[in-house]
């Protein structure tokens, strides 16, 4: 079987060495330079894999990352920013909302099935790009005959002695006039087809230019998604539910109802439904299948929770928790390797990323079991985020909190800016907050920034075109009495 990533991917990777990723990287998450620097070996291991025979290329496994952090330092952020620049399949998972198959609860194949939907809808949005001028064009015609409905020409002289139009006899092509043509006859530009094609085209011109957006036209509609009859409740229920909706869908996707939309409502419609009909969905499904295998990211988040904390297993219950050891036990063989059922197909699990994550506060990552601890062979721990890693993050990555909230209050024309004394207040606050609270890391920026621009949010609308400086003694009055009162602190901050 031959191994190779998507195209798509490939060649938008290829190019880009272990350090050029960080780089990449480094644009959106501050600090953490050792879990940049696993991720970024990760993918490019990946490029190398897709570089070698097919029978190597099957051996070479991805290695597994194991993050260990408190939360709010950068994990979720490095593994959805690297899939973003690999263009690769990506999903976050709990792994405290999974439960052991036969309970009620989500099986742990159903990260699979989800990151496969998200594959499909990646697959076909490409393809949709592809196709999109097509897609407009047909619509454009449809729209045309409801805006003007085709004119019936009637047909040629029959000649009974031939058996054929009087015009097409012999080669099948129009006989040359002996005279001349009078005028509004057919065939000197001005009968009948010629005339409809120039109104049609006259038409066209006015719906390119928007002359025609106050009109309505009735179009048929589809009508409506079936209610779905989704049962999450095991692998088996699951399916189940999900192929009775597409079952009912289709056995009810030829009913519609007539709707009266406005001309470029309708336009955005019928293109829809040409795109829909130029998109191969068993083309898609395979293709997406296939990326998902060769590239798909799993992150799974907070698989700490599941780590069983004493050797009874379960927090001492007398045997396994439902949600932890045993979600252990069946995530393992996704881990390692397996097949899932998908209704695009079978899904190879052996050559998805896997990326686990947790704080591992209480437990250990050696209380998770040993086959589990095995796959993942990589482990990065992050550090805690510092006072100056808040100034870096309020200022430095693309599209900052400062940035973002500069541009908020733009579109209100107010000119907000910051200090430099006045961001690293911020920090402070942030940082000190942290230590005399629970520590959530970068998180705490969201919520010391909203309470410092309370005001200002609140009243922008009124406020007119106007400059406004935040500065250090601002930043004091705005946010010293709470940082300073521990308990106003828990619950505002």
């Amino acid at each position: 079987m031959a191994i190779s990533l998507p195209e798509r991917t490939a060649t938008a990777v290829d190019a880009l060495t272990p350090r050029e990723i960080v780089a990449e990287l480094d644009k959106y998450v501050i600090g953490q330079a050792r879990a940049k620097r696993a991720v970024a070996i990760a993918l490019r291991n990946r490029i190398r894999r897709q570089r070698l025979s097919a029978d190597m290329a099957e051996e070479v496994t991805p290695k597994n990352i194991l993050m260990i952090g408190p939360t709010g330092v950068g994990k979720t952020e490095i593994a959805r920013r690297l899939a973003r620049l690999a263009q690769s399949p990506f999903i976050k998972v709990e792994a405290s909302k999974f439960t052991e198959v036969g309970y009620v609860g989500r099986d742990v194949e159903s990260m699979v099935r989800d990151l496969v939907e998200i594959a499909v809808d990646m697959v076909r949005a490409e393809r949709a790009d592809e196709i999109q001028d097509k897609a407009r064009q047909a619509a454009e015609e449809r729209l045309l005959d409801l805006l003007l409905p085709p004119t019936r020409f009637p047909a040629p002289p029959f000649d009974r002695a031939q058996g054929v139009p009087s015009d097409s006899r012999g080669t099948g092509e129009e006989a040359a006039p002996a005279f001349p043509a009078a005028p509004g006859a057919p065939g000197d530009g001005r009968g009948p087809r010629e005339q409809a094609h120039r109104t049609r085209e006259r038409m066209r011109e006015q719906l390119r230019e928007g002359r025609l957006d106050d009109r309505v036209v009735d179009i048929d509609v589809s009508a409506g998604p079936m209610p779905s009859f989704e049962v999450i409740a095991g692998t088996s229920v699951e399916e189940i539910g999900m192929n009775l909706k597409d079952m009912m869908g289709n056995l009810f996707q030829g009913r519609a109802k007539t709707r009266r939309l406005r001309v470029p409502d309708a336009l955005e419609h019928l293109a829809a439904e040409e795109q829909a009909k130029l998109v191969d969905m068993e083309a898609v499904g395979r293709t997406a299948v296939q990326r998902v295998e060769q590239s798909g990211i799993i992150f799974i988040d907070e698989i700490d929770k599941i780590a069983s904390r004493d050797a009874m297993g379960g927090g001492g219950h007398g045997g396994p928790d439902v949600s932890r050891e045993g979600v252990q036990r069946d995530i393992l063989p996704i881990v390692e390797g397996t097949t899932v059922n998908t209704k695009h197909g079978m899904v190879r699990t052996d050559h998805i990323l896997f990326i686990a994550a947790g704080a591992f506060h209480v437990s250990k990552p050696s209380d998770l079991i040993p086959e589990l601890q095995g796959r993942f062979p990589i482990r990065v721990e992050l550090e805690p985020l510092t006072r100056d890693d808040f100034v870096r993050i309020l200022t430095e990555p693309r599209n900052a909190l400062v940035t973002q909230y500069t541009a908020l209050l733009g579109t209100e024309e107010v000119a907000l800016s910051f200090t430099p004394a006045a961001v690293g207040r911020i920090a402070d606050f942030a940082a000190r907050v942290n230590e005399i609270t629970e520590n959530i890391g970068a998180r705490r920026l969201h919520t010391v920034m909203e309470r410092l621009l309370d005001e200002i949010s609140f009243d922008a609308p009124e406020l007119g075109r106007r400059a406004i400086t935040i500065d250090e003694a601002y930043v004091d009055h705005m946010l010293a009495d709470i940082v300073r009162n521990e308990d106003l602190s828990r619950y505002i901050l």
